[in-house]
């Protein structure tokens, strides 16, 4: 048995929220710059030319790529060996308020979702914890904007649902959000489970590398069918036209129901955040 205490998992998730705001994951940057190279339109090569240049200023100056530092998603996946010495839930939330506060990052939190009031630290989190064999403690923290978030659907289709028909849902999502989520886009797309959990796994595989493809060869391919149908809707960088809608597709699939065939799209923005810490 090995024990964590909760102060070292309040400051890897505050480190965790700075960090992911402040920095895109190398393989999503390497992204936006190959696809500024290969644009044939030069409105859309120049809009990806600024947002490398946002990248950079954002590093060099210690900033927030984005000014909307979002609502910060955790997914916690915790080994059966480890013994956390203190409140888990608690220390995460206070990981928070310390990264948002002190990390002078937006904080976008209201309190209730109809009375409103801001919490004032961007807590709470929205924690996924899952128990997985060992004796570590792998913590993801993913800030999600609602420019993009307010853009992804979910929708129950039937069974007798085609692999187009999927896509063709998958394309109407990204038409639906057009320039609001500040394409290109990053899709996360659950297919399967039911309600709530195909929405997980479209929140999940927005976390996943871009340059990591669905380890099943036939969503891979229908990842690769996704993206390019997505990107033929000409939305192009910031919405001004182009070919880079999208920069990713990525899916999870899960074993559903036989009455059911679930499919959630999760909308990332460009600036798609994640950063990963292991205990």
């Amino acid at each position: 048995m090995r024990e964590i205490k909760a102060q070292e998992i309040r400051d890897a998730v505050a480190a965790l929220c700075i960090r992911a705001n402040r920095e895109l994951p190398e393989d999503l940057e390497a992204c936006i710059r190959s696809a500024g190279k290969a644009e044939l339109s030069d409105l859309a090569r120049s809009i990806l030319h600024d947002l490398g240049r946002n990248l950079d200023a954002a590093r060099a100056l210690h900033l927030p790529i984005c000014q909307d530092t979002g609502m910060a998603v955790v997914f916690a996946e915790v080994g059966q060996e480890v013994h956390i010495d203190g409140e888990f839930e608690k220390a995460v939330n206070d990981g928070v308020a310390k990264g948002y506060t002190e990390g002078y990052l937006r904080c976008s939190v209201a309190a209730d979702p109809i009375r409103r009031g801001n919490t004032g630290d961007n807590t709470p989190a929205i924690l996924h914890t899952r128990l997985v064999p060992g004796e570590h403690l792998t913590l993801t923290v993913a800030p999600k904007g609602f420019g993009s978030e307010n853009m992804s659907q979910l929708k129950m289709l039937t069974p007798a649902a085609s692999e187009q028909d999927i896509i063709d849902y998958v394309v109407s999502v990204a038409r639906d959000a057009g320039s609001n989520p500040c394409p290109p886009m990053v899709l996360g797309v659950g297919i399967g489970g039911d309600f709530e959990k195909c929405a997980f796994l479209a929140k999940k595989a927005l976390c996943r590398p871009v340059s990591e493809k669905n380890a099943d060869p036939y969503y891979a391919a229908l990842e690769a069918r996704m993206l390019e149908a997505v990107n033929a809707l000409g939305i192009g960088p910031q919405g001004f036209g182009g070919h880079t809608s999208c920069l990713s597709v990525a899916i999870e699939q899960y074993p559903t129901h036989i009455a059911g065939l679930p499919v959630a799209v999760n909308v990332g923005c460009h600036v798609t955040r994640h950063a990963t810490a292991v205990l």
